[in-house]
């Protein structure tokens, strides 16, 4: 393998790794259904999941640990939530290039969620 393969497939991982992060980042700020949570209506819960261990039979108790486990994780992705600017400045970066060699089109990141004004940012037109 020759070092210019090498370094092909090395940028090749690499723009792969921005283009993940960045999808990543937009799935998890997509709007979910019900009611938005906050951290305050978070910790209400887990304050009533304690309560309601001391009482609670065999299986609810492992329910609630279960639920307390999923809470506990929910605000901890709230409070470090994704600075999506720095990411999606990467993104722009690579993602002409990366579609070219990938064959994705403006359409397929559309439909996965990629803003227009994001995909101009980075060169790729509806033409593309």
């Amino acid at each position: 393998m020759t070092d210019e393969h090498k370094a092909a497939l090395a940028q090749g991982r690499s723009e792969g790794r921005i283009v993940k992060e960045y999808l990543e980042a937009l799935r998890s700020k997509r709007p979910k259904r019900g009611r938005k949570r906050t951290p305050a209506s978070i910790d209400r819960r887990l304050n009533t999941i304690d309560r309601s261990l001391a009482d609670a039979n065999p299986l609810s108790e492992l329910k609630l640990i279960q639920e307390r486990r999923n809470l506990q994780r929910e605000r901890d992705a709230l409070a470090g939530s994704v600075d999506l600017g720095a990411v999606e400045e990467r993104f722009v970066d690579v993602a002409k290039g990366y579609s070219q060699r990938q064959g994705i089109s403006y359409a397929a990141w559309r439909e996965v969620g990629v803003e227009p004004q994001v995909l101009i940012k980075a060169g790729i037109s509806r033409s593309s």
